[in-house]
């Protein structure tokens, strides 16, 4: 028996969450950014109204207003946005115990079980979700409803705002196989420059390809994209506080081209690290240690790790233990095909993080906290690729939460 999915999306979440309280400004074109007194703040959200002008998310401030002048400004309250997003997996709880947060403002959910007692219709369910979401939130929500995860989530992507789309065994292929192969999970702009250098521009044409083909190229991650291409995704829903432990987050990149200069392989240490601590903060983990392997053109690989002082997710501290062990390996100009870094000894948000806390920095800490975290929304929002700190281009990519 399949299983029926839905993912849910609130749209536009942190605006609409600040428009609760400017009512008033639901119509006039508002935005959300990180330092509204700051011409180089970066745009987090924005309504309807802002979207009209060509308003966009990631952009500077500066930018944002050479479309729009009268764009106004708000700055962002991520406590009220945890509370609204606390409140709404509540009401998701109502229907099935198999909800998964991703991220935020999304969150899956398994109905399999819990349909009949409900009416058995999981569209007509769908449709209730959003009329509570916005009767008793003010929110407005776009669900997807679907035998697998990765397509649930491409049917709430596919119309928005408040909105049900089915994407079913008898629909998939029509709906999924024309959109860009961008619209798919984990396909960010490494992985879309890479596939179009093979002609491979859309969903369908991803399915079509030889797998073996695209895990020579991309490793494990090529394979998990056909799979998700052809309707194969079976990785379960998985229940808040039921998961199973993460040991280590890792993520490893092949370059196109061998790195043989310092500046280069420290863009490729940032690119990783980033990556890494954007999973982590996903999962709510911190790493206690650093691993990093570094691979020569001949395939040898040599590794070194190292505790860390302070449990951190974030991308400056671990990039900083990444390049002193990568300093340890390595010296110029001896070339360098491939670079993993893995976060270790991994544990979950708590008490340890909070009282190191109390010797580190606080201020600039806590600033690195909220840029890495409006990273974050961004890339749920526009992809993996929408934001980062820059890096080399990636010939192969493979990212791995090992159990």
């Amino acid at each position: 028996m399949d299983r029926i999915i839905l993912h849910c999306d609130l749209n536009s979440f942190y605006a609409s969450v600040e428009l609760l309280n400017y009512p008033e400004l639901r119509k006039v074109p508002t935005a959300v950014c990180g330092d509204p007194s700051a011409r180089h703040g970066i745009i987090l959200a924005k309504n309807d109204a802002a979207k009209r002008f060509g308003v966009q998310t990631a952009e500077t401030i500066w930018q944002a207003r050479q479309k729009c002048p009268g764009l106004v400004l708000l700055p962002p309250h991520h406590r009220r946005y945890r509370e609204y997003s606390q409140r709404v997996n509540a009401i998701y709880d109502a229907y099935t115990d198999l909800v998964e947060p991703f991220g935020i403002d999304e969150s899956w959910l398994d109905i399999t079980h819990s349909l009949h007692l409900f009416g058995g219709d999981a569209m007509a369910l769908a449709d209730t979700l959003r009329r509570r979401i916005r009767r008793e939130l003010g929110l407005t929500l776009s669900v997807g409803v679907s035998f697998n995860k990765v397509f649930a989530k491409l049917g709430s992507d596919y119309r928005k705002p408040d909105a049900t789309t089915l994407i079913s065994r008898e629909n998939w292929r029509e709906l999924v196989w024309p959109l860009p192969v961008g619209d798919l999970l984990y396909v960010g702009n490494a992985a879309r420059k890479l596939l179009r250098e093979y002609g491979i521009e859309t969903i369908g044409a991803l399915a079509a390809f030889p797998r073996r083909a695209l895990e020579e190229r991309m490793g494990k991650l090529g394979g998990q994209l056909h799979d998700y291409a052809n309707g194969l995704d079976q990785d379960p829903v998985r229940a808040r506080g039921k998961r199973e432990p993460v040991k280590s987050v890792g993520n490893g990149t092949t370059f196109p081209k061998n790195l043989t200069a310092w500046e280069q392989v420290t863009a490729g240490i940032h690119l990783l690290s980033d990556a890494v601590a954007s999973r982590l903060r996903r999962k709510g983990l911190y790493a206690g240690g650093v691993h990093v392997t570094v691979r020569d053109p001949a395939f040898q690989d040599r590794s070194r790790q190292r505790q860390l002082e302070t449990p951190t997710h974030l991308m400056r501290e671990l990039s900083a233990a990444a390049l002193a062990l990568t300093g340890e390996l390595w010296k110029p100009p001896n070339p360098i095909r491939a670079l993993t870094v893995t976060a270790m000894h991994l544990t979950p948000e708590g008490d340890t993080y909070e009282q190191a806390d109390l010797f580190a920095a606080a201020e600039d800490r806590d600033r690195q906290e909220r840029l890495e975290a409006a990273m974050d929304g961004i890339r749920r929002k526009y992809g993996s690729g929408a934001i980062g700190f820059g890096g080399p281009g990636a010939g192969a990519s493979e990212s791995s939460f090992q159990e």
